[in-house]
């Protein structure tokens, strides 16, 4: 990820989905004997919080994230029964309490385990960076991976781990939770706020968290965050499944879904996971689909690395693409994925051509940068940076086809694709197809429209807000 997330591939994920059982890690055997020293939809509630703390209260948050009203309402989910924790350093109250410590303080829950999605469990790994298991000296609790246990770094890590990252995140390998993970505990809890791209890795962490709740035999409770580009606003092709299935995309939902996580997890529990988990979502309140972040006044969060903003999400839907190119995206800056270019890049060119196109919502001003690492680490790049000037106007899924159609139409000799993980991204072959015949990006994106009136009648009945 964090930004995003063969036949064989498929087959393999196939077979797991079906039921098979992974891999027992030593590791994970380990700190079970650790543990053991150490002792359905989900209806909205309607009841009101604490006085003075609910949405709508004086000097509070307008929304309530799903770990305050677990807290305050639905105790009874997790009251005396052994916890194990799906988070990062998302996972706060609107208070910036993490999940952990107010789980912690709860004499009601016995909190034994936690589990990390990529990026770790405190979000300072890079993306495609090994994440080791390790026993949290300040929580005292282990801390499995779930973004590649392994028992040392593969190779590939410790070279180019721009390429690196392409050919990890697709794969299943080293992301599934071991059986021996989840034994020892009565409830597996997801936590972590997504950003409302389907390549985002996190929610394929929570479906394979589910499935493998399901084969153990324990509850999954998801606590519910909000979309921070709102939940009304899809775009983008449907993920041709299962043949583009993958870690970036593990099924047939567009590019930008328009969807919480809890929301999803509540399709994928019925659509998709081939045995289903007994699976509760603690929605949120006060939270309404138009809402973007920034309308909720809950704390924004880093998810990853390179998603410091709402600005970034804002354009993340289209240009995450750019990493399925040889342009940079802006990795290795202070802008990901609101910069983009190359070395060989006429900026004030280039932006002339896209601003003459009258996108809307957008303006792209020339910029020059050097990445201090990814693509291009300490090369100047000229290029763009992509200024939103309403996003409710701006659709980055077309934006994003229209600079890889003008860059590579300035530049043919030297503009490239990285075939296999563009084709991940966009979930089918058929866009790269559409941009290399040299189609208008109007058409491509009408191809998009059947699909996309679909999965909006699909999703409706998962829909909690």
């Amino acid at each position: 990820m964090n930004g995003r997330s063969g036949g064989g591939e498929t087959r393999a994920k196939g077979e797991w989905l079906r039921g098979r059982g992974a891999a027992v890690a030593l590791l994970a055997l380990a700190s079970v004997l650790a543990l053991s020293a150490c002792g359905g939809g989900g209806d909205r509630p309607s009841a009101t919080g604490p006085e003075g703390s609910g949405p709508g209260a004086t000097g509070a948050a307008p929304v309530w994230a799903g770990v305050d009203v677990l807290l305050a309402k639905r105790l009874d989910l997790v009251e005396g029964k052994r916890v194990g924790l799906i988070t990062n350093q998302t996972g706060v109250d609107g208070s910036l309490r993490t999940t952990i410590d107010r789980l912690k303080a709860e004499p009601a829950i016995r909190l034994v385990a936690l589990y990390g999605p990529e990026h770790g469990v405190r979000g300072n790994a890079q993306a495609g960076e090994y994440v080791p298991f390790y026993f949290d000296d300040k929580f005292g609790l282990p801390v499995f991976s779930l973004y590649g246990q392994s028992m040392k770094p593969d190779p590939g890590m410790l070279k180019n781990i721009d390429a690196y990252m392409r050919a990890f995140d697709t794969k299943e390998a080293g992301k599934v939770p071991a059986a021996a993970m989840v034994e020892g505990i009565d409830v597996l809890i997801f936590d972590i706020q997504d950003v409302g791209t389907r390549v985002y890795t996190y929610v394929s962490t929570m479906a394979y968290a589910m499935q493998a709740a399901a084969e153990a035999g324990i509850d999954f409770v998801v606590l519910d965050r909000p979309n921070p580009v709102n939940g009304v606003g899809m775009e983008g092709p449907i993920l041709e499944y299962p043949q583009y299935s993958s870690f970036v995309g593990l099924f047939p939902i567009p590019e930008r879904h328009g969807m919480t996580a809890g929301e999803l997890a509540r399709l994928f529990n019925d659509k998709f996971l081939a045995r289903k988990a007994r699976l509760t979502v603690v929605p949120m309140e006060g939270w309404k689909r138009e809402m973007w972040f920034d309308e909720t006044r809950l704390p924004w969060v880093i998810p990853s690395p390179n998603m410091p903003t709402l600005d970034t999400a804002t354009v993340y839907p289209g240009l995450v693409a750019i990493e399925g190119t040889n342009l940079s995206e802006g990795r290795g800056t202070t802008r990901p994925f609101e910069l983009f270019g190359a070395p060989w890049i006429d900026a004030y060119g280039l932006a002339a051509k896209l601003n003459a196109l009258g996108l809307p919502g957008v303006r792209f001003r020339e910029a020059w940068f050097t990445p201090y690492f990814s693509k291009f680490a300490g090369e100047r790049c000229g290029g763009c940076q992509v200024h939103v000037t309403d996003r409710a106007a701006f659709r980055p899924f077309a934006t994003m086809l229209h600079i890889v159609k003008t860059v590579r139409d300035a530049y043919p000799a030297e503009f490239a694709f990285h075939p296999d993980y563009f084709d991940k991204v966009m979930g089918t072959a058929s866009v790269r197809a559409a941009l290399e015949a040299g189609s208008d990006v109007a058409a491509i994106l009408e191809t998009f429209e059947p699909g996309l009136r679909a999965f909006a009648a699909l999703r409706q009945p998962y829909l909690l807000y």
